[in-house]
């Protein structure tokens, strides 16, 4: 695929041009210096870490023939054309966009947003579009999809570039439609731009990212951006049982709809009535039964409605696919022993998330039966949230083992003791710090009798545990199996 220079730059708000971009031809783009080849057109971005400007040199002598940066050297090599822009960053999405062919133009493009439920949501879009005879693509944290293949994900949302390939090949592949998680970090470094959005649905936002973001005030800003860009046809999909979506929707040209369990909005459900095996609903309603658990679930399955049908599609087609839909791997994920002990694999890793678990699990259980908890909390991430899991774990267990999740660059020993701080005195006597994850997996199961649940919370789909810059290998389903099955 080639694109002529002169077109990349019309996609672009350009400040300046120094040599000829109508005798240019790119044959790809890249942020990455070492990624450059000949008829390259390299962008240089200042990043969090690094700053692609001071790789300019080595991309034009690995073969560049166009630079797009925000400051020109005082010396300009005559080989290359170069183009200033304000805000390279910016750029990268709208010639990504624009080399492409404009793909997500060519696509029903459906953007999931919010602290919690992204996956579940867009997963579960994938699957009941699927199921209604489309051909569909998914760009999500656990894989990405076009169709029936499955590839796997590095990052929520990817870079510009890579997203922007990703479109054109499901256009290529003939999907209709696709649906994608956007997280804060893509909105904040415009890895969305120059995609046309034709929905958006905002699930929650709780304490999450303040590593990144350092307000809960700016990580409410950037999610609004999302909405605050959507083209006026497009519809936003808002949750009433969280106060913040109502802020998504001021100053949103886009057309406004809700979703709620608690509150008056254009989709409703209730639950009728749910054990650990699914739930017995009232959705929009019509009475189904479903294999999902929790009101969160209920939640998540009226975005995925809601969204469905603001896409065109009959309210009665979408009810009975959604009555086929299953749930996804590593969310609420219930697993049984022959004497009918019972583990639970929950991606929950944030305090909002592991609490509505366990909210779910204390709804359902008989109170003859022990809860016990398995959490930890990630490296290098958000360090305020640690107290709150090992709080919100203690007060609806009767066992605690705090545990290693991904200490990436940290000890987990201090990981462990900043979670500490968050269990008060009337519950030290429930719980264990057990650092090696394996063994105090082993150990909740160990402790467990017969119809007692064990909830493995915070990696979820993940199969492996990030170490000193490395990725081990491993799978909490794995270890949960082996010991049930002892």
């Amino acid at each position: 695929m080639t694109k002529k220079l002169s077109t990349l730059i019309d996609s672009i708000a350009v400040q300046e041009v120094i040599g000829d971009p109508s005798v240019i031809h790119i044959e790809q783009l890249t942020q990455d210096s070492r990624a450059v080849a000949q008829g390259s057109m390299f962008i240089a971005v200042k990043g969090t870490v690094v700053d692609g400007h001071q790789y300019i040199a080595t991309a034009i002598e690995s073969g560049a023939t166009a630079i797009v940066c925000e400051v020109i050297p005082e010396e300009v090599d005559p080989r290359v054309v170069w183009i200033r822009v304000s805000h390279s960053m910016a750029a990268v999405g709208l010639l990504a966009s624009c080399f492409y062919g404009a793909p997500s133009q060519q696509l029903k493009m459906i953007g999931v947003t919010g602290t919690n439920g992204k996956t579940t949501i867009a997963t579960l879009l994938h699957d009941l579009f699927s199921k209604m005879g489309y051909y569909v693509g998914l760009l999500s944290t656990i894989e990405n999809r076009i169709g029936s293949h499955h590839y796997p994900s590095t990052h929520t949302t990817p870079d510009p570039i890579s997203l922007q390939g990703w479109l054109a090949k499901m256009v290529e592949d003939g999907c209709s439609h696709c649906f994608m998680e956007v997280s804060s970090h893509a909105i904040d470094q415009h890895r969305i731009a120059g995609i046309d959005f034709d929905g958006a649905i905002f699930t929650n936002i709780t304490h999450d990212h303040l590593d990144y973001h350092k307000t809960f005030k700016n990580y409410i800003a950037v999610k609004k951006k999302f909405f605050d860009d959507l083209k006026p046809q497009a519809f936003a999909l808002t949750n009433r049982d969280d106060k913040n979506g109502e802020v998504m929707l001021q100053n949103c040209d886009a057309k406004a709809y809700s979703y709620s369990v608690r509150a008056q909005a254009t989709y409703k459900a209730s639950v009728i009535e749910q054990d650990l095996t699914g739930m017995q609903l009232l959705l929009d309603r019509n009475e189904i039964w479903t294999p999902f658990v929790g009101k969160f679930n209920v939640s998540n399955l009226l975005a995925v409605y809601g969204a469905a049908v603001l896409s065109g599609e009959s309210s009665t087609e979408v009810i009975a696919a959604i009555s086929q839909l299953q749930p996804i791997n590593g969310r609420l994920e219930t697993l049984h022993s022959k004497d009918g002990k019972v583990a639970i694999i929950d991606y929950a890793h944030t305090p909002d998330a592991l609490e509505n678990v366990l909210k779910t699990i204390d709804e359902i259980r008989t109170r003859n039966e022990q809860v016990i908890t398995v959490v930890g909390c990630g490296g290098n991430r958000d360090t305020t949230k640690r107290p709150l899991m090992a709080k919100i774990a203690t007060q609806y267990s009767d066992r605690v083992i705090l545990t290693s999740d991904n200490p990436r660059f940290e000890d987990p020993e201090m990981i462990i003791k900043d979670m500490k701080e968050g269990v008060s005195a009337a519950y030290t006597s429930r719980v264990l710090s057990i650092t090696n994850r394996a063994e105090a997996i082993r150990t909740a199961i160990a402790l467990s009798s017969p119809q007692d649940i064990v909830l493995v919370a915070g990696k979820g789909h993940e199969d492996y545990q990030e170490i000193e810059g490395k990725k081990y290998p491993f799978d909490d389903h794995q270890i949960v199996e082996n010991e049930l099955n002892a």
